[in-house]
């Protein structure tokens, strides 16, 4: 029997380390290839057959959602399986309307992960066991079909995602809600990890398409 062959797609050189020795160890599963960020992941899946994706969902340049799309537009029957630090259910639910066939999160035991693997090579689904109960409840709810991640948000990061939205400076927001500079950055540095955004461009994209602004 052939091998399933997988792609690794993860910015971080010792989680793709990790994860190609737990594969390559695996009977039955063969790492093809790895690449860093996206655009790198779409020039290596033009070139090196792949039975599967295990794509991080937060790389830089071209990531998330988007990087789904651009997958399946050029390779729209190969299977996307999705491992992240994201536990919120809303962004699950997200990239899995997008098109990806999994989810598991990066603190799964490896023999889930193998699991996962393996039935979303072979055309099945997989949604790590730790969030399928509040993912089922975020595809339920008829408010949810476009996906908003921003709801994910805490209120003092909804506060500086609206007030950068309007134009103002990291030094402005901080002094204007009495906070240091330092922890206005830690508030957009996580909120755009929770967004799976990467540029102020495209945080500024986002909130437009999403009406956010400052009142």
């Amino acid at each position: 029997m052939n091998p399933i062959h997988v792609i690794l797609a993860d910015d971080h050189s010792i989680v793709r380390s990790g994860l190609r020795q737990l594969l390559d160890s695996t009977e039955g599963l063969q790492v093809a290839g790895e690449a860093a960020h996206g655009e790198a992941l779409l020039a290596l899946l033009a070139q090196t057959p792949t039975d599967i994706v295990l794509l991080d969902l937060s790389m830089p340049g071209l990531s998330g959602v988007d990087l789904i799309n651009r997958i399946h537009h050029s390779h729209p029957n190969l299977p996307i399986l999705i491992l992240s630090m994201h536990v919120e259910a809303p962004i699950v639910a997200r990239v899995l309307r997008a098109g990806a066939s999994g989810y598991a999160t990066k603190d799964c035991d490896p023999q889930t992960l193998v699991t996962a693997v393996r039935r979303v090579a072979e055309g099945g689904r997989f949604i790590d066991p730790s969030l399928v109960d509040s993912v089922v409840f975020q595809l339920d709810r008829p408010d949810s079909a476009g996906g908003l991640p921003h709801e994910t948000l805490s209120p003092r990061e909804r506060e500086v995602l609206e007030r950068i939205a309007s134009g103002q400076a990291l030094g402005q927001i901080a002094d204007d809600l009495h906070l240091s500079p330092k922890t206005v950055s830690t508030h957009k540095m996580r909120l755009m990890q929770k967004l799976c955004l990467q540029t102020n461009a495209d945080l500024l994209k986002y909130a437009v398409r999403h009406g956010i602004t400052s009142s």
